[in-house]
């Protein structure tokens, strides 16, 4: 049988239609699905809520609008997990960035970067004052990038805990801050507008803390809405190969492409990008997040841009690839996820 040319041209772009759908769908399949069955259309939805709470770039605004992120953590052995959290704070958007670590921290923080405001504060006996007289001035808390263990300073950050708690800002925990956690569940119970961002071990040492049995290895979305509920429906966010995102209710499954490569400092890249985004999006209104729970679509915003940025530094360095490859990713990273 012989087709003319404008049945050919029409079947041509009958085929292109098809497959640009088809791609678009794995694309956003990749990225993202719910606990439940959920359409395509479900599913960008969500990349389109996180876009709704991005604020435009305006010439009327003033320095500060767009987010002021403190990071509580640093100490003489760990100086480089609070650079790479502010530091990502601040290239996704943050206007300002806050470092409250310890003295011994804070020269090596500093020579960091000129962009980061270091409070060398975290050690001395009046730390948690000092603190709060700034907690005013910021939009979202960071607890835990390079805290450390000892037993002086996780006091002082139980009590950065409680002071931020008091003043309802947004708090995301992480790393050795959920390790107190662990050890102090009551600390953050009820405190809705919290975040925390647990690895997998970290995961278990919290469940086992506070459900009291082992965590069943076979039913990760399970145990995970279980521990959100039992810690009052507050938000947390399960590392992984794909990451699981619940506040008791709902769980969101990111699974953004990104690599096999693990070096250290990828999740203060992902505690960073979170404190802003929860700020966008909790100042956003529930209007602009289709009623969502904001921190729900924050946190589904600062995997997928980890990711991202993983994917793409891996393309470039591969096995060579460290955390600043990946910060210095994120500028494309998010334009191309949130922007385009």
């Amino acid at each position: 049988m012989l087709w003319g040319r404008g049945t050919v041209a029409c079947v041509v772009t009958a085929l292109v239609s098809v497959l640009v759908f088809w791609l678009q769908g794995e694309v956003i399949q990749r990225s993202f699905s719910f606990h439940s069955a959920y359409s395509i259309k479900d599913m960008e939805n969500i990349y389109q809520l996180v876009r709704n709470v991005i604020p435009p770039l305006t010439a009327k605004k003033h320095k500060g609008q767009d987010g002021r992120i403190g990071v509580v953590g640093g100490c003489q052995e760990y100086t480089g997990a609070p650079y790479f959290a502010a530091i990502s704070a601040l290239k996704v958007g943050a206007d300002l960035s806050h470092v409250f670590c310890t003295k011994d921290a804070a020269a090596a923080i500093k020579s960091y970067s000129p962009e980061l405001i270091v409070h060398p504060v975290l050690d001395i006996s009046n730390a948690v004052n000092e603190v709060e007289k700034w907690l005013p001035r910021l939009h979202t808390v960071v607890l835990g990038p390079g805290l450390g263990r000892n037993e002086v300073i996780l006091e002082h950050a139980k009590g950065i805990i409680e002071k931020t708690k008091a003043k309802g800002i947004p708090l995301v925990i992480d790393a050795d801050g959920l390790w107190l956690v662990a050890q102090h569940p009551s600390i953050i119970q009820g405190y809705q507008r919290a975040i925390l961002t647990p690895n997998l071990m970290e995961f278990s040492r919290l469940y086992e803390a506070v459900l009291r049995d082992p965590m069943d290895s076979n039913d990760h979305h399970g145990c995970l809405l279980r521990l959100s509920q039992a810690l009052g429906n507050l938000t947390i966010v399960q590392k992984g190969e794909r990451d699981l995102i619940s506040d008791g209710q709902k769980v969101f499954v990111c699974s953004h492409e990104g690599s096999n490569r693990r070096c250290g400092g990828q999740g203060d890249l992902l505690s960073g990008s979170l404190g802003v985004l929860a700020h966008w999006a909790f100042l956003a209104g529930s209007e602009k997040i289709n009623g969502q729970n904001p921190f729900l679509v924050a946190a589904f915003g600062a995997c997928s841009l980890t990711r991202q940025c993983n994917s793409q530094a891996f393309q470039k360095y591969g096995r060579s690839m460290t955390t600043k490859d990946m910060i210095a990713e994120i500028g494309t990273a998010f334009n191309k996820l949130f922007e385009t």
